[in-house]
């Protein structure tokens, strides 16, 4: 399509303020960005949308055109929400790059033009290729009644023979062809959005491959555009965001059974326009959530003033139905606390933690996002505190046999998150118990924050805790100050460690068996298969070197600690 028939739609909201000579060019594709330099996501062609965060000043305007028309993009349209009128900078600017400049009305989001530009590009394209996104289109803004993303996976599958499943950051199978075959293996469903998280921290754009035994998979980022309130233009997108860490966590992704390294660049589009259509689902989705937070918020808010116990129940007695239509009675409920921390402390971790807590705490064999509805979650900070409601007959055993289980989540997550926490990110997780009544509440929500700081005591990008560690020893360790406890074990432990450094004598690992196996001389030399008398001469060697005495249960509990806490 012409940039010149975006002016010509009246429901776009477009005003042109420059670059009148230029409207002739042809758009290739649509992006949503507030990033300062957003060149690495751009290919040429583009209608570029931005809400105008990047600018800090008027002297930033100026690299901002100038990369854009060294990527070759069409034209610009900056929203005026948050700044009203389009700086003059930023006009001066486009005018000496000649590069077209819109102003998006307050009233009109960014998602509406996305949505247009993505309909006519795709229209204009080869006719087979056209009919397919034009059917996709219609199933996905039918609303429920249109199947939602698995019905526009199956005409992937039909129209272009293509399989193809959506995921969660956190490997949850949410959409998948009903007519071809199998699902995908849930260990399958692992790799790939790990491997979507470790490609996505690097900035490489997608697709990305990854070839497990005889199959190829191609990775299409799925980013929502964003909700926000009504007549607040031009809405943020992941693109938008300053950092890519603000979103890698909860973006879902497409994974397509096939290897897109030579498909034609009309194929490409056609993918990228289907992960866009998907895109709107997500964001109808977390519209609803909307509902399901704000009864989070306030029962918490309940929560942590001192509320009486009766006001409480009354929430509970609301939001009940809202997260478990039909259930007829309050049910029991249970607490999961999530924190998500970033080495340099520039990122808020609480909307991170919120989505990803939306996202895990969903039963591993529910595909489709409907599950999700069940989960309330607010955030402040950089924490996010879920309510998880569980019907009475499903919480007789007080959680311990059923409800969300701290090694069954960690296990089901770990490995996926830790690619997408890279190096520099980290995830806390702590459930509570399953409480009966309003009453239990305040106290399942600080069982759940205190087994948080266990979590948080471990090493580890992505660490969980739940209620039944709080009764151990090592519930004391996440209070200890960090500089204590540094010193600490760096006294009974460097030694040791710079032994082994210098003699290879494995004299921590012999310690760490020797504790396991309480002392017992016999056991511990069968389990390092060792001597009985060698293991008596490395015990001896680390009594030495620290001026301990393992025979002493005061000098084992220190060994013990300072081990846990290294």
């Amino acid at each position: 399509m012409r940039l010149r028939a975006l002016l010509d739609t009246d429901a776009l909201g477009l005003r042109l303020l420059g670059g009148e000579d230029e409207l002739d060019r042809t758009v290739r594709g649509v992006m949503t960005t507030d990033l300062r330099d957003p060149s690495r996501y751009l290919s040429g062609g583009e209608l570029v949308l931005t809400g105008l965060a990047w600018r800090r000043g008027a002297a930033d305007s100026e690299p901002f055109v100038r990369l854009l028309v060294q990527a070759g993009v069409a034209a610009l349209a900056a929203g005026e929400a948050e700044l009203g009128d389009v700086p003059d900078d930023l006009v001066v600017a486009c005018a000496r790059h000649r590069l077209p400049l819109f102003a998006v009305h307050e009233s009109v989001a960014f998602a509406t033009i996305t949505e247009h530009v993505v309909r006519q590009v795709s229209g204009e394209r080869a006719g087979d290729l056209a009919a397919v996104v034009d059917r996709h289109r219609r199933m996905m803004t039918s609303g429920p009644a249109g199947g939602g993303p698995d019905v526009v996976l199956d005409l992937l599958g039909s129209d272009l023979d293509l399989r193809a499943w959506v995921l969660s950051p956190a490997g949850r199978l949410i959409a998948g062809p009903k007519e071809a075959g199998p699902e995908l293996p849930a260990d399958v469903c692992a790799r790939l959005a790990a491997e979507h998280l470790s490609t996505a921290r690097t900035g490489r754009r997608g697709p990305h491959r990854l070839t497990l035994g005889p199959t190829t998979y191609s990775l299409f980022p799925i980013r929502s555009w964003g909700h926000r309130p009504a007549g607040a233009g031009g809405g943020r997108s992941p693109q938008a965001a300053r950092d890519v860490r603000e979103t890698v966590l909860s973006d879902w992704l497409l994974a397509v059974e096939a290897d897109a390294g030579d498909w034609p660049e009309e194929r490409l589009d056609l993918l990228q326009g289907v992960t866009q259509l998907i895109a709107v689902e997500r964001d109808r989705r977390d519209a609803a959530r909307t509902v399901r937070r704000r009864l989070a918020q306030e029962v918490l808010e309940l929560v942590q003033t001192g509320a009486a116990p009766a006001e409480i129940a009354a929430r509970l007695r609301v939001a009940a139905p809202v997260l478990l239509p039909g259930l007829g009675a309050a049910p029991h409920w249970q607490v999961v606390v999530a924190r998500v921390e970033w080495n340099d402390g520039e990122i808020e971790g609480g909307p991170v933690a919120q989505s990803l807590l939306e996202e895990i705490l969903v039963d591993p064999q529910a595909t489709g996002p409907e599950p999700s509805d069940r989960i309330a979650v607010a955030h402040t900070g950089d924490e996010a505190i879920a309510l998880v409601p569980l019907p009475a007959v499903s919480a007789e055993h007080d959680g311990s046999e059923a409800g969300v289980l701290a090694d069954v989540l960690l296990e089901a997550v770990a490995d996926p998150l830790s690619a997408g926490l890279d190096e520099d990110g980290r995830l806390t997780l702590g459930v509570s118990a399953a409480v009966h009544s309003a009453e239990g509440l305040r106290g399942a929500l600080e069982e759940a924050r205190h087994a948080r700081r266990v979590a948080a005591a471990r090493p580890g990008r992505v660490c969980a805790a739940g209620h039944q560690e709080l009764a151990s020893h090592v519930l004391l360790l996440p209070f200890v100050p960090d500089d204590v406890r540094r010193a600490f074990t760096a006294r009974l432990l460097d030694p040791l460690r710079e032994y082994d450094r210098r003699h290879r004598a494995e004299l921590i690992p012999t310690l760490e068996a020797f504790l396991d196996c309480d002392g017992s001389w016999t056991r511990c030399a069968s389990r390092l298969h060792l001597h009985v008398n060698t293991l008596r001469y490395r015990v001896g060697r680390i009594e030495q070197l620290t001026s301990r005495d393992l025979s002493r249960l005061e000098d084992k509990l220190d060994f013990f600690l300072a081990l846990r806490m290294s």
